[in-house]
């Protein structure tokens, strides 16, 4: 099959020509990021592999169907970019990676979550320039600490474990409640339980419209004082103008994220040479208890082997007639999970 990769990087390039290289596909990869805008790049390509950032509305939809795909190879878990009715109305199927490393994304979190805490990314900056005092540097204990996880996914599973490894205690909500984790000691609770009684607040679950800024003003003021947030979800599912309230006001005791509901035309770019124009997120990095990343947490040799992996193998499936069930995105599967 002909496939187009949008947003493609030089590590997409990598790890696709690798796992090409038994399968045979002819792979074409484009640079710019997928919307109705460069759709007409795609035109001849009977399979068009996406990122999670592109943009994939009705009218981008059109293009592609008029160009001639028949495939959309998502490279993501997540399918919130895609309008699922306009590619269900042109014969499109889509397929996704509905699990690549949930242990990539999970030990992300940690890692957001012991930098936030511990203020690693302070005292290292310090470090570096001979500061070796302590003052401001405090941290606490997880150790006994209530972990509240919204979403329970296979990387909310994993962010579980770990946290019981910890010695936390974790409640969790999510419309379907794992079993293995209720063993564990994992307590499924009320949603308004997490926000009022966790210590640490993560969010795992997928973005739909209920979940669209989850995280609200009411959210937030139901939390307790010195609460730490983490997501590494999707953007969206905080809203970013009611985060920054509250950590002005000094409710937060941190917030460590991967994900940024207006990422789209900032992260997977260089920007260092030039202003920032987004003044929100401007604003948000100028809190000593924030960190941000650029939505890495799937960025391991082992998650890239598999969402390569997969990506070809759905198109191999699609030319033989039988993508697996659980790789097909529908318009019933809306409230797929997101990991």
């Amino acid at each position: 099959m002909r496939i187009a990769l949008f947003s493609a990087k030089p590590f997409d390039r990598e790890f696709f020509d690798r796992a090409n290289a038994r399968r045979g596909h002819d792979l074409v990869y484009f640079e710019p990021g997928l919307d109705a805008t460069t759709a007409g790049l795609a035109a001849g390509f009977a399979g068009v592999c996406p990122f999670v950032n592109d943009r994939l509305d009705r009218a981008c939809i059109e293009s592609l169907a008029a160009g001639g795909t028949r495939l959309l190879a998502l490279r993501s878990a997540g399918f919130n970019h895609v309008d699922l009715d306009a590619a269900a109305d042109r014969g499109i199927t889509v397929a996704r990676v509905p699990a690549y490393s949930p242990h990539a994304v999970a030990e992300h979190a940690v890692g957001l979550l012991l930098t936030v805490n511990r203020k690693l990314h302070r005292a290292a900056a310090r470090v570096r320039e001979h500061n070796f005092a302590l003052d401001g540097l405090m941290g606490f204990d997880l150790h006994g600490k209530t972990v509240g996880l919204i979403g329970t996914g296979r990387i909310g599973e994993a962010f579980a474990r770990i946290m019981l490894g910890f010695g936390c205690t974790v409640i969790a909500s999510d419309p379907n409640p794992h079993d293995e984790l209720a063993r564990l000691g994992v307590r499924y609770v009320a949603l308004h339980d997490i926000l009022e009684r966790s210590d640490v607040v993560s969010l795992h679950c997928p973005l739909t419209p209920e979940t669209h800024h989850l995280i609200s003003d009411d959210a937030l003021a139901r939390m307790k004082p010195g609460v730490v947030i983490l997501n590494t979800s999707r953007g969206a599912v905080i809203d970013t103008r009611a985060v920054i309230r509250a950590l002005k006001a000094g409710r937060l005791g941190g917030l460590g994220i991967d994900v940024y509901e207006e990422e789209g035309d900032l992260f997977f770019r260089d920007l260092s040479d030039r202003a920032l124009q987004d003044d929100v997120l401007a604003r948000l990095l100028t809190f000593p208890n924030v960190v941000v990343t650029a939505h890495q947490g799937f960025f391991t040799h082992e998650a890239m082997d598999a969402i390569a992996e997969t990506t070809l193998a759905n198109a191999t499936a699609f030319e033989a007639g039988g993508i697996p069930s659980s790789n097909l995105v529908t318009t019933q599967a809306h409230v797929a999970r997101a990991d």
